[in-house]
C-alpha cells in the first residue's frame, strides 16, 4: 500500500474538513455531530475526562459548548494546516493536521486558545466521510 493518497482524495478530505469544522464554527453542532459515525470515539486534547464514545455523546457535547459560547459572547474558529493523508488496507484513511482554535470575544481581539494534533481515523460513507476516531493531542505534550 502506497504511503500516500491522490491528489483528487487529498483534496476531498481538504473539503470534508472545511465542511466539517465550519458547521462547527457556525454554531450548527448537530450537523456537525453527523460528520461521525454512529460508533465514534472522540478524545479530546485536555485528557480530563474518558473520551466520548458514540455520536449522539458527541452531539450532546457540541450542543452544550455552543450554549457556553454563546453565553459568553466568544465566537470560535478553528484552522487546520499541514495535513498529511495516508490509505489504511481496509479503505479508511489515517489524517494528520495542526488545528488552531481561536477564540474571538464579540467586539474583541482573537486569542489562540489551544495548538493541538489532531489523528483521525476517516471512513467512507455514502459519498462522504466520516470521522470513526478522532484523537487531539496538545503541542508540546509529548504525547504525537
Amino acid at each position: 500500500m502506497t504511503d500516500f493518497v491522490s491528489a483528487e482524495l487529498y483534496a476531498q478530505v481538504q473539503q470534508f474538513y472545511a465542511r466539517q469544522m465550519g458547521l462547527l464554527d457556525d454554531g450548527r453542532p448537530d450537523e456537525w455531530a453527523e460528520t461521525f459515525t454512529e460508533d465514534a470515539v472522540f478524545q479530546e486534547a485536555s485528557r480530563l475526562s474518558e473520551p466520548l464514545r458514540g455520536r449522539d455523546a458527541i452531539r450532546v457535547s457540541a450542543r452544550a459548548r455552543k450554549e457556553r459560547l454563546a453565553a459568553d459572547g466568544i465566537d470560535f474558529r478553528h484552522w487546520l494546516g499541514m495535513l498529511s493523508v495516508t490509505p489504511d488496507e481496509d479503505g479508511s484513511l489515517r489524517a494528520r493536521s495542526y488545528a488552531l482554535a481561536m477564540r474571538v470575544p464579540r467586539g474583541g481581539a482573537l486569542d489562540i486558545f489551544a495548538s493541538v494534533v489532531c489523528h483521525d481515523q476517516l471512513v467512507p460513507v455514502e459519498g462522504t466521510w466520516q470521522v470513526r476516531h478522532r484523537d487531539l493531542t496538545h503541542d508540546g505534550s509529548g504525547r504525537d
